[in-house]
């Protein structure tokens, strides 16, 4: 016994303390699961645990509001902190400098609000509004500086810089949402106001945890109310939030955002240019199909002239003189055809109409005689 170390409480609990200080991590990141959680005197005290182990821990007031996420229970947690020891009571506690939501708690997040705001139809793509062709202006709220916004400027300017750009800031993570909250009531009760065609929700690459805020369902449920189309671009092509589920169109980054709303002002231009040339390949068609339609008309009113009339009607004439002129008598007999009658002047046109000892009278080209039938002839 004698020669064990002999402590009283106090001095046990502060060899303890001691040992806990020169031994331990000044900070640490802990992964738990918030298994209760409450406020005392504006402390806000939790247990958390693993499952299989538990651990009080603290934020005290003065870092709460700092805090950019208020964790409930049943969340999971990543906590950056340290370890207290109070050697009066030898009780160990963990001073939370700060905390964010584990994936799990925030997949848990956007299932709860994505399923509820479906079943409500907010995510329809019926409902969703077609993006403006050409806009003439559009709000663009992000964090303001940021590189994000600094690329959606410069591609704006470089696709389209006839379109007004309305830059809000925003709070793009943390507890942030009543500021969002506020902006885009503010932009869709102003947006006639402001003749606002669009408007773009757009947040850099960041961990799917700082993207939660984007969870929020008032903040989703402004966003499908809108008034006007709303784009989001929202962290990476990889990252879905329930806001890009109800906006009506949704950019994998800020930067396509803007590549989606606005025109290419290079293929706007190649556009013109074949319009232009489709235009003036129309006009030369209209113009050579008008003068063959003119064409038409002037021989078909060439055709109906009087004097077009005329030559046709004598040519008709001098065509039925000819005929007449080739079957005429006259035409034959001088060929030396000739015509015979008999003496009462009737045409004979065969030998059984005469008999002999009968006079005749034979018509020639230049005159005619009378002669008397001495002998008939039938063909045999």
């Amino acid at each position: 016994m004698d020669s064990l170390p002999a402590y009283s409480v106090k001095e046990l609990n502060e060899a303890i303390g001691s040992l806990l200080n020169r031994g331990f991590a000044p900070r640490f990141l802990l992964k738990a699961t918030v298994s209760k959680c409450q406020f005392k005197k504006g402390h806000l005290w939790m247990s958390l645990t693993d499952g299989e182990a538990t651990i009080d821990a603290v934020v005290w007031s003065s870092q709460v509001s700092r805090l950019s996420f208020q964790p409930q229970q049943e969340d999971g947690v990543l906590v950056i902190g340290k370890l207290n020891f109070w050697k009066a009571q030898a009780r160990l506690t963990i001073n939370v400098i700060d905390l964010k939501p584990s994936i799990s708690t925030v997949l848990r997040k956007f299932e709860i609000v994505s399923k509820l705001l479906d079943q409500e139809g907010l995510l329809d793509e019926k409902r969703k509004k077609d993006l403006p062709r050409y806009p003439n202006s559009i709000a663009i709220l992000t964090s303001v500086p940021s590189s994000a916004l600094a690329d959606m400027l410069r591609t704006a300017k470089e696709r389209w810089p006839m379109t007004k750009l309305f830059i809000v800031p925003i709070p793009v993570q943390g507890e942030g949402a009543a500021k969002i909250l506020a902006a885009l009531q503010c932009l869709s009760s102003s947006s006639k106001e402001l003749k606002l065609d669009a408007l773009v929700l757009a947040r850099g690459g960041g961990s799917r945890e700082d993207l939660m805020i984007f969870d929020n369902e008032k903040i989703c449920r402004e966003i499908a109310s809108c008034p006007i189309p709303v784009i989001t671009g929202i962290g990476h092509e990889d990252d879905l939030t329930v806001a890009d589920l109800v906006s009506d169109h949704r950019a994998a980054t800020p930067t396509a955002a803007i590549v989606d709303l606005l025109p290419s002002r290079e293929i706007a231009l190649s556009d013109c240019f074949q319009k232009k040339q489709r235009i003036s390949d129309y006009f030369l068609w209209f113009i050579k199909d008008q003068r063959n339609i003119l064409r038409d008309k002037i021989d078909l009113l060439t055709s109906y002239s009087p004097d077009t009339l005329l030559r046709k009607h004598q040519n008709e004439l001098i065509q039925k003189k000819h005929l007449l002129n080739a079957l005429s008598p006259d035409h034959w007999l001088k060929k030396g055809f000739c015509i015979v009658r008999n003496k009462q002047g009737q045409l004979l046109t065969s030998v059984s109409a005469v008999k002999e000892d009968d006079l005749i009278n034979i018509q020639f080209d230049d005159g005619n005689m009378d002669s008397k039938v001495k002998s008939i002839y039938y063909k045999e």
